[in-house]
């Protein structure tokens, strides 16, 4: 059976379920605020974040809302996170590091109110509407190259 995340080695983590290329560090930038978060996400590149993957600004972004909860495994809490395997639940380093039981930005805005955006608790895989002036980590996402 496949993992449901390869480690690539190159500051990125695949998803083998969604396709999905994935910064390694979930937690490379700290909080920011949804604006700043959409800036890092998009001049994200190699060289930087601990990537070395050949990326160019542009290459990455924020996951819409659907793509973020993708990652969720309601199984766990704290955080709602597989591991590699995809069979228990994730550590630090397996594939990932520095997850945050947090809210993470998506960069879908939340309906009917243009000051906020959908975001998703890492810790028990909640989504939820936050004031994009609040601040919430960064986890940036590219397709496969």
């Amino acid at each position: 059976m496949v993992e449901r995340f390869t480690d690539v080695g190159n500051g990125t983590v695949r998803d083998n379920l969604t396709k999905l290329v994935w910064l390694k560090n979930a937690n490379a930038f700290g909080q920011r605020n949804w604006t700043r978060a959409l800036l890092d996400a998009k001049t994200l590149a190699n060289g930087s974040a601990g990537l070395s993957d050949g990326s160019e600004a542009g290459d990455w972004r924020l996951p819409d809302v659907k793509e973020l909860n993708g990652l969720i495994d309601f199984a766990y809490y704290d955080p709602a996170l597989p591991n590699a395997s995809g069979k228990s639940k994730w550590v630090d380093g397996d594939a990932f590091i520095g997850v945050q039981s947090g809210g993470y930005w998506s960069n879908t805005n939340y309906s009917g109110n243009s000051a906020s955006a959908w975001g998703v608790g890492l810790d028990d895989g909640g989504v939820y509407g936050g004031n994009k002036t609040n601040t919430g980590y960064v986890w940036p996402v590219r397709a496969e190259q």
